[in-house]
């Protein structure tokens, strides 16, 4: 088969939970463990950090990934899921993973491990280990799919561990209260190990009181797990490494407690918190300099082709994508998008969402004052852009409907002038379809 004929393959013999959602969730380390132990242990030829969290986790990979890089060290990095190819969920020093050795791999190792009947994912992390080793990496940050505790990556024992952050999201696997959701991606803390937190926060939502939650609980769940564990546990926000924070044009600059001044090309009102959180990691891993460290954060893009993250798409009119979908998403989005109003800048929106999102919180986040063109993707799990629409409504946010991601691009272009703002998100996939006309 060739590349495209093994693609097909594989999304056709395996659910994969981006597309189908929770048919093709495969919780437990049985499979992959077994999987592990024929293709000889790939993970244990390289040094790893595991990152796990709600949100802010594959930037914080990504950022991670371009500082090793620039340190000097062969970096694997597996994310997921991918924006316009397969390939970019595997990358080693930023180059994706060669389409002649996923075909070989699939042809070699799809029936031997057929009986175990794995899902997309646990494959798709096998995949990535034996690439990575056989690539002779010295180092791999692995992103975690799910959860943590009964994700196929968590069978790695890493160097350091990251939590990022907890919010709202698949609550049907993780549980109902954000001290549950924390204990369930906690389960990627291990004996003698050291873990970061980078965010501990309580909020009170209006549209959910009963999901109230306290700071002291959420802390006291990471806590807990670490004793019970045996992982050394660091809170990146109680002693803050980004102590200023300056948005210049197309760039944001830091100022940091060791490095001083810090560029990046990430200018999501999100991005200072996932910049604590990767220095303070990088501060306990003390495999770079100061110097590799700025480098790392300024060549992030160009080191690992990051994309969808409040990414700018075009100038003039400005366009920008990006790929946030939860609660914990448009905590941020939502006032960035809102400020454009608040300037009297022309603000429109292409937006849809998945259906197992929270969807009524999202929209109360979103500005009145924009013009919505509302779609859906093609995938199963999208909502219908007309029920999306009638849901919008009902919080005072007006557009149209279309019938693809592609028709609201185009109408949504048309009417938008140089000096106008065009923002494309709600979900992957709504960027994905966007992105593949860029790209």
């Amino acid at each position: 088969m060739n590349y495209e004929k093994t693609l097909e393959f594989l999304y056709a013999q395996l659910p994969v939970f981006e597309s189908v959602g929770a048919h093709a969730y495969k919780p437990g380390l049985e499979r992959v463990r077994e999987m592990d132990e024929l293709m000889g242990h790939p993970h244990m030829s390289f040094k790893s950090v595991h990152v796990a969290g709600t949100n802010g986790k594959g930037t914080t990979c990504h950022t991670l990934a371009s500082v090793l890089q620039c340190a000097g060290h062969k970096v694997g990095l597996f994310t997921s899921p991918h924006l316009v190819d397969f390939d970019e969920r595997i990358r080693v020093n930023g180059k994706p993973i060669s389409h002649d050795y996923a075909v070989a791999w699939v042809d070699e190792w799809y029936e031997r491990i057929r009986h175990l009947q794995p899902s997309f994912f646990e494959l798709t992390t096998m995949m990535a280990f034996c690439w990575f080793r056989d690539q002779g990496c010295d180092w791999a940050v692995i992103e975690v799919g799910l959860g943590g505790r009964l994700d196929c990556t968590n069978i790695i024992v890493p160097e350091l561990s990251i939590i990022t952050n907890v919010s709202f999201d698949h609550m049907q696997f993780l549980g109902d209260t954000l001290p549950q959701i924390a204990g369930e991606k906690a389960g990627i803390m291990k004996r003698g190990i050291p873990c970061v937190v980078g965010e501990v926060y309580g909020y009170e939502n209006p549209l959910h009181p009963e999901r109230l939650c306290d700071e002291d609980a959420v802390r006291k769940a990471y806590v807990l797990a670490a004793q019970r564990a045996g992982a050394p546990l660091f809170f990146a926000c109680d002693n803050p490494q980004v102590l200023w924070v300056s948005h210049e044009g197309e760039q944001m600059v830091y100022r940091t407690a060791m490095e001083g001044e810090i560029a990046s090309p990430l200018t999501g009102d999100c991005q200072p918190r996932n910049a604590n959180t990767v220095l303070t990691a990088l501060h306990l891993l003390d495999i770079a300099t100061e110097e590799q460290i700025r480098q790392g954060f300024w060549e992030v893009v160009k080191r690992t082709h990051l994309m969808g993250r409040w990414q700018t798409l075009q100038t003039s009119p400005r366009i920008i994508a990006d790929t946030g979908h939860n609660e914990g998403c448009f905590t941020f989005l939502g006032p960035q998008l809102q400020a454009f109003v608040d300037c009297g800048q022309k603000l429109r929106i292409v937006f849809g969402m998945v259906a197992d999102k929270d969807i009524p919180t999202v929209l109360s986040y979103l500005p009145a004052g924009a013009e919505y063109f509302w779609c859906n993707a093609l995938t199963p799990r999208a909502l219908p852009a007309a029920d999306l629409c009638r849901m919008a409504e009902e919080k005072g946010l007006h557009g149209s409907v279309y019938a693809t991601v592609a028709e609201a691009y185009s109408a949504a272009r048309s009417l938008t002038g140089p000096d106008d703002i065009l923002y494309i998100g709600g979900s992957n996939f709504i960027v994905s379809e966007i992105l593949k006309t860029f790209f």
